[in-house]
């Protein structure tokens, strides 16, 4: 069996726990875990320096945000990206963020709208640098003044779960070799035009805009799924 990749962990302020977390979720997303890789306690603990119940707490969080199942006779393993689980997923998200869209201009005040548009800059920034991983992280921050706004945390809770749920399928839609030349042109796009319903106050018009946002994500998801990548480096 192929050993895991390095996985270090540094000492900083923020808790044990969510570092080693948040490293074995990256590492998953960057495909430094492959798909199909087993998670074996031992040698995480061994490479991250950590305790097995920091380990297990990190293992346990990954299961329930869906990005490894437990496998019997294996253990934890990195779940494959499957065509049928990616088109539901999206398929919800589509509903939820629009729903979220529709909300926001129904509860947010204008100090939340200005939050928002400042948040979307960021987004804009990052895709002009290229960096995908900047683009992530800043389109989930747009997103959160998004779910923030629309002032209902069963639907914020809800959505954080999906969001987690569909990161690996996020990250792949920005950092795929063959990914659509025109597709970051087409995101912005998109969420300038929801964010000018919602500064309308056109609860109907945002809701759509979003919606169709998030299915022409899960559209180039779709096509680069079924897309062989280059194999990951070692």
């Amino acid at each position: 069996m192929d050993a895991l990749p390095i996985l270090e962990v540094q000492r900083l302020a923020a808790p044990l726990r969510r570092q080693v977390l948040d490293g074995l979720r990256q590492a998953i997303i960057d495909g430094r875990l492959v798909p199909g890789a087993r998670l074996i306690e031992r040698e995480l603990t061994e490479m991250m320096g950590v305790s097995r119940t920091v380990v297990r707490e990190a293992l346990r969080q990954l299961e329930s945000e869906g990005l490894i199942p437990i496998v019997p006779n294996k253990g934890p393993v990195v779940r494959e990206l499957k065509l049928a689980e990616a088109k539901d997923l999206y398929s919800i998200r589509a509903v939820l963020e629009g729903l979220a869209a529709r909300l926001f201009v129904e509860n947010a005040g204008d100090a939340q709208v200005k939050q928002l548009a400042q948040a979307l800059d960021v987004v804009v920034a990052a895709y002009d640098r290229g960096n995908a991983q900047q683009v992530l992280e800043t389109k989930n921050r747009f997103y959160d003044v998004l779910f923030a706004g629309a002032g209902s945390e069963t639907l914020s809770s809800m959505l954080n779960t999906l969001h987690a749920r569909i990161w690996r399928w996020r990250a792949l839609g920005l950092s795929h070799p063959q990914r659509s030349a025109q597709r970051s042109k087409e995101s912005v796009k998109g969420l300038r035009a929801a964010l000018a319903a919602i500064r309308k106050r056109d609860a109907d018009a945002a809701e759509k805009l979003t919606r169709e946002e998030a299915q022409r994500a899960a559209a180039e998801v779709m096509r680069l799924i079924e897309t062989p990548a280059p194999p990951a480096r070692a």
